[in-house]
């Protein structure tokens, strides 16, 4: 296939969260003209000295790219952008559906500063379906109040970034989705992406040009909505069915693996554990049955996604109670807090409804992560492995660290009331934690190892 040719375009980008820092600071990475606009001048000075407000692998080491700047001023950023990339978050709302007001602000700001040239701007938010058109309509507004007319195209630009490898995934995507209406405006967007496109900067430069799928602006934004969606309900599929395992004595990882080596399943997403947190999945799932319900369609499968999420971050709980029996008063170790690994994000993270339901049953909780180093949640942190160990009824791993494969165990179980872990990701060697001292119990898998108790010295009863 023949390569586009590379071209320097000029970048603004509305947003400086996890979205739109990544973006920002990939295509200057890529030799673009990014200029980052965000409303927060206290992070703007950090960023202005190379200093991330997120931890993201690899996010630090190209911060310091000649071609990417940072402002507060939204005008500027206005004037500086052939391409206007809108970042924003989307919170949920209680109701369950997406917080537009952000997006809804900076089209109005964009609309109120925009003049020549011609202008593409990009929805990189996750958005309601029908946004594309609004955003467009709420820009010709602010042009129809400074009685200003020029020329602009809204395109739909769906991110697909996994935290903790947001940087890899931008450089290496498995396909590109463009939504708009223009012929003009998506041969923009093929020429912004064309380094990545042809991966001149991709791990594997051998591979084949990266897939662009081009559709109408609604199919783009539904095809988010959909990925998370489904990526959502296979791990709680495969949750489901580890509780299955639980019960009748089957291996939770070989199922998987037997039916992921089938072609038309994939053996990706099919991690059985404490299930899925972060800012992603749990908000656009809700969002999509939101939209569901406005049109009138039910949502079944996405509502049993949803409960049998929540009931698995509880799976751990069970399974200390069904070992230790009553946890008042026991001492309870979480080795992990973020929802995922090489991250420092706790929104919606399992470790919070973890924490909070083994205080409402009376235990005491301490907690190690590799990078957290405060949380509002009733855990004492602590800054070693083996320190949350110590005087432990039971472990729980909550995050699957790579550092946690290497801790020695053995010396962890010495310190310990009860050698006991409960491994929430079915992240490590069953066998390697038997043989260092541990009763070891996994999601959905035979537990090993042999439950032993302090032996309590009695004393025969005085006679009367």
């Amino acid at each position: 296939m023949e390569l586009l040719e590379n071209k320097v375009m000029r970048v603004s980008v509305i947003g400086t969260g996890y979205v739109g820092l990544v973006t920002g600071a990939c295509l200057a990475h890529i030799g673009h003209d990014v200029i980052c606009v965000d409303n927060n001048v206290e992070k703007v000075a950090a960023l202005q000295a190379g200093q991330p407000p997120i931890y993201e692998p690899g996010l630090a080491d190209i911060l310091g790219s000649e071609q990417l700047s940072f402002t507060t001023d939204l005008a500027a950023g206005v004037d500086h952008g052939e391409i206007i990339f809108i970042a924003v978050g989307t919170p949920p709302l209680p109701s369950g559906e997406s917080d537009t007001r952000y997006v809804e602000a900076v089209a109005r700001g964009i609309g109120q500063h925009m003049g020549e040239p011609y202008k593409v701007i990009v929805n990189k938010s996750t958005v309601p379906v029908g946004s594309g058109d609004w955003v467009r309509r709420l820009i010709l507004d602010e042009l129809a109040c400074r009685q200003v007319q020029t020329s602009f195209d809204v395109v739909s630009n769906p991110e697909f970034l996994r935290e903790g490898s947001a940087v890899y995934d931008s450089l290496n995507p498995d396909r590109i989705v463009l939504g708009g209406r223009s012929p003009k405006a998506i041969e923009r967007m093929r020429q912004l992406y064309a380094p990545i496109i042809n991966r001149q900067f991709a791990m594997d430069s051998t591979l084949p040009q990266v897939p662009v799928v081009v559709t109408d602006l609604a199919s783009a934004e539904m095809i988010k909505y959909a990925a998370n969606a489904f990526l959502a309900t296979k791990i709680s599929f495969i949750n489901e069915i580890a509780n299955i395992c639980d019960r009748i004595g089957a291996d939770v990882t070989q199922v998987a693996k037997g039916i992921g080596l089938d072609s038309r399943i994939g053996e990706k997403f099919l991690q059985a554990g404490i299930g899925w947190g972060g800012s992603c999945f749990p908000k656009d799932v809700s969002a999509l049955m939101h939209i569901a319900q406005d049109y009138g369609v039910e949502t079944a499968l996405l509502e049993a996604t949803i409960a049998t999420n929540q009931r698995q971050r509880l799976q751990v709980v069970y399974q200390l109670q069904k070992t230790l029996k009553i946890l008042k008063g026991k001492t309870i170790g979480l080795l992990g807090l973020t929802f995922k690994p090489n991250t420092d994000d706790l929104r919606d993270a399992p470790a919070l409804d973890i924490i909070a339901e083994l205080q409402r049953l009376g235990a005491k909780v301490k907690a190690y992560d590799p990078i957290i180093t405060e949380v509002s949640a009733p855990v004492t942190l602590v800054d070693t492995p083996t320190t949350l160990a110590y005087d432990c009824d039971a472990l729980v791993l909550v995050t699957d660290w790579a550092e946690f494969k290497d801790l020695d165990y053995t010396d962890l179980a010495r310190s310990m009331t009860h050698p006991i872990l409960i491994d929430g990701r079915n992240f490590l060697n069953p066998q390697r934690l038997q043989q260092a001292g541990f009763y070891y119990q996994a999601i959905g898998r035979p537990s090993v190892g042999q439950l032993l108790w302090p032996t309590v010295k009695r004393f025969p009863a005085l006679a009367a």
